[in-house]
């Protein structure tokens, strides 16, 4: 399966035209670009440019309600419950972290839990908004049902992760992870390279294991059981349940607390229903929040140095994958899978915009 290697700047600029032609703002577009190539820019394939048929898809299909937006339905100092309405992910994203992290600045915690929403890209970036401001950020989302419970054979969960991101030098902590052996995303882009599924991954409709990603799929969106794995694997030999359980931490703060649907009830006909959590946390309310961060900056050292297991040579904290990625990416360009194009190729033809003028022409396309 080809891949081309498009300019971060041009990627940027044409995805920016591209949600303006969705019937976005300006402001809009570009928060919604910024999630999406942050993902890129971190190498999660899964969750960037490749998402975009996802987000034409679900605005065409009526999912996604574009003349809805959100609503602060429970408030006090330090929490919030936002009913999106249906709205896009990204958007009531950014304005329940930034909420967030002004109530952690003011009284040293904010926590926001969002109920109605829709697919919001990778938990990692709004952990990292408030990173960037020095604080603690942890954020979690429900999705459509693509776990199958510990003993189960019917997807009841979604991929449910949990990101984390702490200030340290000279990387920030950054942790995002599904509570799934892989997501959905990752499926897909077996899918589109026409290659089997590592074993070990998913479950057929018969609670049997599968490598076939198009039927993983297409099970997945008939709600015909099967699915994909908690993390740990289909038993408890290996932690099946904690991965299991980690989902349901996800779920708690996210469509418990807000009292939205839960990932089971989700994406049916019309209706896309995901419910995600946004806290920021000052360090301050444990002390002097520089001392804090070295503190942390020499464990995470510590564990760079630590003794290597024969034959590898490299101990990575999490975050500097990313740090590497972003870097490579920016010089190199972010590799598109050619099913990729094609989608976006489609969806530039229905609303009209000029994709060659924005990436060039392809010899694949």
């Amino acid at each position: 399966m080809a891949y081309v290697k498009i300019p971060y700047t041009k990627m940027k600029d044409f995805s920016h035209a591209v949600f303006s032609k969705f019937g976005f703002t300006e402001e809009e577009s570009a928060i919604i670009t910024d999630v999406l190539l942050t993902s890129d820019l971190y190498g999660i394939e899964s969750h960037g440019v490749q998402r975009m048929v996802l987000y034409y898809k679900t605005i065409k299909n009526g999912r996604i309600h574009m003349d809805s937006h959100w609503e602060i339905v429970h408030e006090t100092p330090l929490s919030a419950v936002i009913d999106n309405h249906f709205g896009v992910g990204q958007l009531v994203g950014h304005f329940a972290m930034t909420k967030a992290i002004e109530k952690a600045k003011e009284h040293g915690i904010g926590m926001i839990s969002v109920r109605n929403s829709n697919h919001y890209g990778i938990a990692g970036y709004y952990a990292k908004m408030a990173c960037d401001e020095g604080l603690i950020g942890i954020s979690t989302t429900n999705s459509e049902a693509i776990m199958v419970p510990t003993y189960g054979r019917l997807a009841m969960l979604g991929s449910n992760p949990i990101a984390i991101a702490m200030p340290a030098e000279p990387y920030d902590f950054f942790f995002d992870a599904s509570t799934t052996v892989v997501t959905r995303g990752k499926v897909e882009v077996y899918n589109k390279k026409g290659e089997p599924l590592p074993e070990g991954w998913t479950l057929n409709a018969q609670g049997l294991p599968s490598t076939d990603a198009p039927d993983i799929l297409k099970n997945i969106n008939e709600k015909r059981g099967g699915g994909i794995l908690p993390l740990g694997g289909a038993t408890e030999q290996y932690g099946g349940h904690k991965g299991y359980g980690y989902g349901m931490v996800a779920e708690i703060f996210a469509s418990i607390l807000s009292q939205g649907l839960t990932s089971n009830h989700t994406h049916i006909g019309a209706t896309g229903g995901t419910c995600h959590s946004f806290i920021a946390i000052n360090p301050n309310l444990f002390g002097d929040p520089e001392a804090i961060k070295a503190h942390f900056s020499t464990f995470l050292e510590e564990l760079r140095q630590s003794p290597k297991a024969e034959g590898q040579t490299r101990i990575y904290t999490h975050g500097e994958k990313e740090v590497e990625a972003s870097q490579r990416i920016l010089a190199e360009g972010i590799p598109v899978n050619e099913n990729t194009l094609r989608e976006m190729k489609e969806i530039c033809a229905d609303l009209g915009v000029d994709m060659a003028h924005f990436l060039g022409e392809f010899d694949i396309l």
